[in-house]
């Protein structure tokens, strides 16, 4: 179930998996889950591979599953 308040994130910014779970209120598997589904899009840093999800797609999640 995602958090029903809205996430308070800066949307030029960039978060974590783990941040973005803590923000969603979700499970990572939940999450990746629904990267997979294509319900939320995720970028990839250059040096390390590990996603990341932008303010601006956070929100656009949150407020497209009300």
């Amino acid at each position: 179930m995602i958090t029903v308040n809205e996430p308070n994130v800066a949307a030029t910014n960039r978060y974590s998996v783990m941040q973005a779970c803590e923000i969603l209120g979700v499970h990572r598997n939940t999450l990746r889950n629904y990267t997979n589904q294509g319900l939320i899009k995720c970028g990839y840093r250059k040096t390390t591979a590990r996603k990341f999800y932008t303010g601006a797609e956070l929100l656009r999640f949150w407020r497209a599953s009300l």
